[in-house]
């Protein structure tokens, strides 16, 4: 399915719903989250950046060279983000972009946060410190496939964590439950953002849910939103780089020429 889609820049004033459904907001995800009303969507599917340039020893670099990496976009960063916070001050971003996030959904809605465990100075960089204190209900272990791994320290990871936050009201519709907690889905591969969600996982989270409005405030290629669309409900994004809203709103709109 395509749709025509708006993209508006946000103006730093308080938003309804009716000013954000089925369009792209543009601006900053934290800011226009704070200018949105409680309680407001049925289910937010995100993936932040993984602050992947904020690296130690070997890890990845803006000139790293080798294997998949070789001509990878993500190894520059994403459009207005260089993906290189000081690690506490990444996970404070997170942390209180997740607390909007949990006050935008409805009582008997959920969000689906996806980030990835990390390996610096030799340490575990566990990202479920993000959602600590929320009502986590579950960990799904999104299973990709392959990858490389620069260290010699530690085994080749593979899979990313997708934290389920829900208050008690929140159900999956009926028969979805026969999915277990591993999920087999492999990267997006044809696509000119730099870490784009699978349509794959996104249709397994809305299908599984009774959601009308989905928000995704970090929208990079609108991925969620066609994948909402499909599926005939609403979609909000929220982008903050001029040029991912484009992509996202030809590749809405049906325009072929999206992946160039």
């Amino acid at each position: 399915m395509s749709t025509k889609v708006e993209v508006c820049t946000w103006k730093e004033t308080q938003l309804s719903i009716e000013d954000c459904l089925n369009k792209i907001i543009c601006g900053d995800c934290l800011s226009v989250m704070r200018a949105m009303p409680d309680n407001c969507v049925d289910l937010i599917v995100t993936s932040p950046p993984y602050n992947l340039l904020n690296s130690t020893g070997n890890g990845l670099k803006k000139n790293t060279n080798c294997g998949k990496w070789k001509n990878a976009q993500i190894k520059n960063g994403y459009q207005n983000f260089e993906d290189n916070l000081p690690y506490p001050e990444y996970i404070e971003w997170q942390k209180a972009c997740v607390n909007e996030m949990m006050r935008l959904i409805k009582d008997d809605g959920a969000v689906f946060y996806n980030n990835k465990n990390r390996v610096q100075n030799g340490l575990l960089q566990d990202r479920g410190e993000i959602v600590r204190g929320q009502p986590l209900r579950q960990v799904i272990t999104w299973r990709r496939k392959g990858g490389i791994n620069f260290n010699a320290g530690y085994f080749l990871p593979t899979t990313e964590q997708i934290y389920l936050l829900c208050r008690k009201p929140f159900k999956l519709v009926k028969g979805a439950n026969k999915w277990t907690d591993v999920w087999d889905i492999k990267q997006e591969s044809n696509n000119p953002h730099p870490a784009p969600f699978p349509e794959e996982l996104i249709d397994r989270i809305i299908s599984c849910t009774k959601a009308q409005v989905v928000l995704d405030p970090f929208g990079g290629s609108g991925t969620t939103a066609v994948c909402a669309l499909n599926q005939n409900r609403n979609f909000i994004l929220i982008e903050k780089s001029h040029e991912y809203c484009e992509l996202a709103q030809k590749r809405i709109s049906g325009d072929p020429t999206w992946r160039n």
